[in-house]
């Protein structure tokens, strides 16, 4: 593997959502600890599996794998390190400034900002502390941080007191309040990083036009700010040689053929690997150390007959998505799962039915217009551009705030808005401007993937508690955006997701946060099922027994409602395949 070869001190995996980063990071760790090196992995992905992957109970301190001699893990709990980092900014203040002012910053920093800025302030530590520098030959990190992170740590240390003093908007005020007497240690982290000889970024993709644009973004993105050394991963492709005697089989090697045809050029000069389709789950460390070899031939078990289960149908969740013929729903789940092409699908099944439909999306990546490609009576589509939306912000921000200050003062301000906390309050008024359409037809939205819309829920929340405190005692009636979205009756939530156990367990992760916020998800839907494709070729068909055990845990422990849409044959793209994917 090209990406193995003299390998620094750190190597980071990153892609979107399911492709295999987990896997790969973990094999990774495996084979170099099988080569006597001295490794720790670590995984920064609120969802980690690492443990589950491994069989064992890690957490937020380096354990030692005891299976696997000279390798040690650490997950990185997002939540608990947002945690400590607030302690440790509104601790010193605390009985010192009003209970009012302290009580701002703790909203400030209630955020998904916050959660993401701990998080690197987590393994910022260990890409800089001398101790684990001087005990590990390498460590492997399972999730890189985003282009976002890094860009709020470039912030110039002028900042800081120009926000205190009010004059800059409400970004990140309260999660960057905590950098600046670790601002060293960051510099020495971001420098470290930038060094190709000390740290490598592996970008993973499967053969898929969706990830392999995602992997070309984020390499622009990182690439943007310093980090030009990179390598490719095609994970999960499909050998040629299950295509023989079956037609499905045969229609995913075509289609992942023409994506990598297809794949946008900046990708095409990097280092690049291929990681084939496995048969079996990647649980345990057979299959860990199989994945990066040339010879899995023992895994291949002659393929059990499937017993088909009876399971609900798209169609099914639409006739009682109707209700009062009015409403607001969103697909939401991890990146790849298929959010865009479920809610086109249920928004060309309720157009098809008479009803007044807008779909929208909120996914920076998404492709409505392709995915439908074509026009129906009732329903209309548009796009919330987190671009356009940020610049109109700023414009906003410009001509109010900025219209008193000197030329510094405007510079200032315009570096802040630069933040990506601006971009979550752009996207969040637009946002808000489109569900209040759902009083009258059905709105249709397709999210982002998870991480941004949990941001989005945060800026909702955030949102309401500040309404609410400023309406108390008012004896006026409001609503807002987030006591719409906990309002059954109004939005129908339907998370998406594979039959894959990381999918599975982040789609949980998700329902879990939404819960805690007060919205109860409406029902799930597992796409792209082999178990209902009953396929033929015998990796196919082994895959497909291995999706039984996640759809009985869908179908049991998570979901009050499901559906299922097996794998097509083709693209699901236009309108008579999208209504193919309700009446399968």
């Amino acid at each position: 593997m090209l990406f193995l070869e003299n390998t620094p001190k750190f190597l980071f995996f990153t892609g979107k959502g399911g492709v295999g980063k987990t896997s790969l990071a973990c094999a990774t760790a495996i084979q170099l600890a099988d080569l006597s090196k001295r490794v720790l992995l670590v995984s920064t992905d609120p969802a980690s599996n690492v443990g589950q992957v491994f069989g064992i109970a890690i957490g937020n301190t380096i354990t030692p794998v005891l299976a696997v001699p000279n390798l040690s893990a650490l997950e990185i709990d997002p939540q608990a390190a947002a945690q400590l980092y607030r302690d440790r900014i509104v601790g010193p203040v605390r009985g010192v400034l009003p209970e009012a002012v302290v009580k701002s910053i703790e909203e400030q920093l209630s955020g998904a900002c916050t959660t993401e800025i701990a998080a690197f302030d987590e393994f910022t530590g260990l890409l800089t502390n001398a101790v684990i520098l001087q005990k590990y030959d390498h460590i492997i990190f399972d999730t890189a941080p985003t282009g976002h992170t890094i860009r709020m740590l470039q912030l110039p240390g002028a900042w800081s007191g120009f926000l205190e003093e009010g004059k800059g908007d409400a970004s990140c005020l309260g999660p960057l309040a905590g950098l600046e007497k670790q601002r060293e240690q960051y510099h020495q982290a971001v420098v470290a990083l930038s060094d190709p000889n000390r740290t490598r970024m592996i970008l993973v993709a499967r053969a898929q036009l969706a990830t392999l644009r995602e992997a070309a973004r984020t390499h622009e993105e990182l690439a943007s700010i310093g980090f030009s050394k990179q390598y490719l991963v095609i994970n999960g492709a499909l050998p040629q040689s299950e295509i023989k005697s079956d037609p499905l089989a045969a229609a995913v090697w075509k289609r992942e053929q023409a994506a990598l045809t297809e794949m946008p050029e900046i990708l095409r000069v990097l280092p690049t690997d291929f990681v084939p389709l496995r048969p079996f789950n990647l649980v345990g460390l057979d299959a860990l150390r199989a994945l990066l070899s040339n010879d899995s031939t023992r895994f291949n078990t002659t393929p059990l007959p499937v017993d088909i289960p009876l399971v609900p149908s798209l169609a099914s969740l639409v006739d009682g998505l109707v209700g009062e013929g009015h409403g607001l729903i969103m697909t939401m789940g991890k990146g790849g799962v298929g959010k865009t092409t479920a809610a086109a699908a249920i928004a060309v099944e309720l157009a098809s039915r008479g009803y007044t439909v807008h779909l929208t999306t909120s996914d920076p990546a998404a492709h409505l217009i392709e995915t439908l490609d074509g026009s129906l009576e009732n329903l209309t589509v548009s796009r919330i551009d987190p671009h356009a939306e940020t610049e109109r912000y700023r414009q906003q921000i410009m001509t109010s705030k900025g219209k008193g200050l000197d030329a510094q003062g405007r510079a200032l301000l315009e570096e802040d808005l630069r933040s990506p906390c601006t971009e979550e309050i752009a996207v969040f008024q637009a946002f808000s401007r489109v569900i209040r359409e759902a009083g009258k037809k059905f709105v249709v939205m397709d999210t982002a993937p998870t991480g941004h819309t949990l941001l989005l829920l945060d800026a909702t929340g955030a949102y309401h508690r500040e309404i609410a405190r400023q309406m108390a005692n008012t004896g006026l009636h409001f609503t807002t955006p987030m006591m719409q979205l906990q309002d059954p009756k109004q939005t129908k939530i339907v998370i998406v997701t594979l039959a894959e156990t990381t999918p599975v367990l982040e789609a949980a992760g998700l329902q879990a946060d939404l819960r805690r916020a007060g919205i109860e998800p409406w029902a799930w839907i597992i796409n792209n099922s082999l178990v209902m494709a009953n396929p033929t070729s015998p990796l196919l068909r082994q895959r497909a027994i291995n999706e039984l055990a996640q759809i009985q845990d869908v179908s049991t422990k998570y979901a009050t409602r499901w559906a299922v849409i097996p794998l097509q044959a083709e693209e699901p793209v236009g309108l008579d395949r999208l209504k193919k994917l309700i009446h399968h």
